[in-house]
């Protein structure tokens, strides 16, 4: 996933948009996952493991984006795709050997606070997010990130829904992308999914960007 944004408040809403190769398999959300029981989020078929996860039941959530920095050692790597995974199902930060992953932002999110948990591939950072409306891109918190300059101001006062309208791009600044590539791959945009947090419940609610599009 490339960009997350999140308000604090009653509901805490989230909100991520997925970009990822076109080419890569995936599947819509579901309890996917017998070992994460009442954890809901689309599944990466290819590594197992999901961008955005939601625990209802436990009012919470956690969504995984890539960070820049230094490669996990091939010989020892192992995906990425189940940090939000288990972040969702137990509240906690992962405590795992992060010398076995490349660089990420994990945000845990439940009623009481927001956590950003970010790897650069050699050291760790932790901080909470602040009250009002946030976008986490790939460089995290980042206010001189083109995409957040464009869009940040907009989700403090725009409907969510509507500006995941906006026609795919590949400058910079959009929110909705299209790369092709020079081998004829198609980097994009391929989903979106909202989350709203309550004390009396959860919703949710997914759309597939591909499903009108070719490649």
């Amino acid at each position: 996933m490339c960009t997350l944004i999140v308000r604090t408040g009653q509901p805490l809403t989230l909100m991520g948009v997925r970009d990822e190769f076109a080419d890569r398999p995936w599947e819509g959300p579901g309890e996917h996952w017998p070992d994460y029981p009442g954890v809901i989020g689309g599944r990466d078929l290819k590594a197992g493991g999901t961008w955005l996860a939601l625990h209802p039941a436990a009012r919470r959530a956690a969504a995984l984006l890539n960070a820049y920095g230094r490669p996990a050692p091939e010989t020892t790597k192992v995906s990425r795709g189940d940090l939000a995974l288990r972040a969702a199902y137990t509240g906690e930060l992962p405590d795992v050997d992060l010398t076995r992953y490349d660089p990420f932002h994990l945000v845990l999110a439940d009623l009481a606070r927001v956590r950003l948990l970010s790897w650069d591939g050699e050291r760790t950072t932790v901080s909470a997010l602040p009250d009002g409306t946030s976008m986490i891109v790939n460089s995290g918190l980042d206010p001189a990130n083109e995409r957040v300059i464009a869009y940040l101001p907009r989700f403090e006062t725009e409907v969510w829904r509507e500006l995941i309208t906006a026609e795919p791009s590949a400058d910079p600044g959009a929110l909705i992308v299209r790369h092709e590539l020079p081998d004829g791959r198609v980097f994009a945009s391929l989903s979106v999914m909202e989350v709203a947090l309550a004390p009396d419940g959860v919703t949710y609610d997914f759309t597939d960007l591909t499903a009108d599009r070719d490649g």
